[in-house]
C-alpha cells in the first residue's frame, strides 16, 4: 500500500523531516519526506497496511518541538519505484 501524507502545524525547523525518516527506516517502509513551501511536510510512504496504520499514529506525536495539527492521507498506485527511504531537498 502507497500513501501520501500531508501533515500540518508546526512541522518544519522542529526536526520533523528526520523524526519521519528514522521512524520509517524503524518500520521498515520505503519512500520519502520532505518540506512544502506552504509549511507542510509531504510524505510518500509505502509498505504493510497494518505498518503504515501505526506510522501514521505515530507521525502525530512527532517529534518535541513540533505539533502536528492535521494530516490528509491520500491513497496511491505505485507508479515509482521505492527501494528505502530517505529525505529529499
Amino acid at each position: 500500500m502507497r500513501l501520501r501524507i500531508l501533515v500540518s502545524g508546526v512541522v518544519q525547523g522542529v526536526g520533523f523531516r528526520a523524526f519521519t525518516e528514522r521512524l520509517a527506516q524503524s518500520y521498515g517502509l520505503r519512500g520519502w519526506v520532505r518540506n512544502l513551501p506552504d509549511g507542510r511536510v509531504e510524505i510518500l510512504a509505502e509498505g504493510d497496511e497494518e505498518v503504515l496504520f501505526h506510522f501514521v499514529k505515530d507521525l502525530w506525536k512527532g517529534p518535541r518541538l513540533s505539533k502536528v495539527e492535521g494530516m490528509e492521507l491520500l491513497r496511491e498506485e505505485s507508479d515509482e519505484p521505492l527501494f528505502d527511504f530517505r529525505i529529499r531537498y
